[in-house]
């Protein structure tokens, strides 16, 4: 049999899922690693989903239904203030995949992309699988976990530099990047003549802030590529389906790759989303207003109980310092699940910069968060 690609095996396995298995096997574990609501879809959609039209089993246009970019269009510009025609827009398989399909269309082999660390964990291995290069901008806890404009120009280099890569809320921290920084970033982008692909899965799960989408900047349709995404705002992980808003002249080249990836999304989870844009807002604010309660408590506790935590503005996670504890943030994570029964993420996980911290998800049920915070203490107690 013939070896596997170099390309695969250089591939990172994720410790992530390791943990998340153990924890699956005993129904005594407390999980604190998903990076996926616990809500179910808002019923309407469930719902609607029952009884999908007969055209829902066809395949769809290649770029996304017609019906679902002009409500995504109409979406874009009243809520994230950003210019789009239904060409400025294509529909994927998941926020994941239309990142996938931009890095694949605006680079090429050996090209660099500077992207913050620690980040989402799939952003770099991204990268890597078309054959171009990470280059990385530490994220402080004394910045909030802010992206630091100077360490971001600092990572840039003139002739290889094709891209900048950022999420807000961010996954793994839990920031939110103020206009200020933002039109900072843009104006790196103008002068160092570069894309910015922004991922904003997390969009409608802001806490005391304001998200800003950095495509709402003035001039910057013409640089930067959003990702959006159903998934978290709606509860429909498993629908997989997400979207990009760019120049049309990006969009069309990524709508020529996609083809060749997964031709189109499910037109099932297109009909779906359709209906989910009609939705009364209520259905996200639920959920919103029910992540920020568990928020405020999670962090008062970690913070009581010795593990510095920076209070996030958006997505559902903390991200803790447990330095005073433990110099290894996986061998942390794999004795408390052992020892505790509660998973949660190492900080290695998202990056070199993240070791010495841990990632919880608050996508938890709030009685379970409180168990899960009394067995940590207990856990560090014995530690000191």
């Amino acid at each position: 049999m013939k070896e596997i690609s170099e390309r695969e095996l250089e591939l990172p396995d994720a410790v992530i899922g390791e943990l998340l298995r153990l924890s699956a096997e005993d129904k005594h574990v407390i999980n604190l690693g998903p990076g996926q609501p616990d809500f179910l879809a808002p019923k309407p959609i469930i719902e609607y989903t029952r009884k999908i039209p007969q055209k829902g089993t066809h395949y769809a246009a290649p770029q996304g239904m017609i019906e679902l970019r002009e409500a995504l269009c109409k979406k874009v510009k009243k809520e994230n203030k950003m210019k789009c025609s239904p060409e400025n827009i294509i529909v994927t398989c998941g926020s994941q995949q239309a990142l996938f399909t931009a890095l694949a269309t605006t680079l090429d082999p050996g090209d660099q992309v500077v992207l913050p660390n620690p980040s989402y964990l799939a952003y770099i291995p991204q990268i890597e699988l078309i054959s171009a290069f990470p280059s990385f901008f530490k994220l402080r806890e004394e910045d909030e976990w802010k992206v630091n404009p100077d360490l971001l120009v600092q990572a840039i280099e003139k002739k290889k530099t094709k891209a900048i890569l950022i999420n807000t809320p961010s996954n793994p921290c839990g920031s939110v990047l103020p206009k200020n920084i933002l039109e900072e970033i843009a104006d790196i982008a103008v002068e160092y003549d570069l894309y910015i692909l922004v991922d904003e899965a997390y969009e409608k799960l802001v806490y005391d802030k304001k998200h800003i989408s950095i495509g709402s900047l003035n001039g910057m349709e013409d640089y930067v590529v959003t990702f959006q995404s159903f998934s978290k705002t709606y509860a429909m992980c498993g629908y997989r389906l997400g979207y990009a808003i760019g120049p049309k002249e990006v969009i069309d080249a990524m709508n020529k790759v996609a083809h060749y990836i997964t031709l189109t999304a499910p037109s099932i989870s297109q009909l779906v989303g359709i209906k989910a844009l009609t939705l009364p807002k209520f259905h996200i604010e639920k959920m919103r207003r029910e992540y920020d309660r568990r928020r405020r408590f999670i962090v008062k506790r970690l913070n009581e109980i010795n593990l510095p935590t920076v209070t996030p503005h958006g997505a559902f996670y903390t991200f803790s310092n447990i330095k005073q504890f433990s110099k290894n943030s996986y061998k942390f994570a794999k004795e408390l699940l052992k020892k505790t029964k509660v998973a949660v993420i190492p900080g290695t996980e998202f990056g070199k910069f993240g070791e010495g911290y841990i990632r919880c998800s608050y996508a938890t049920d709030l009685k379970n968060i409180k168990i899960a915070m009394d067995r940590l203490e207990r856990f560090l107690k014995k530690k000191q």
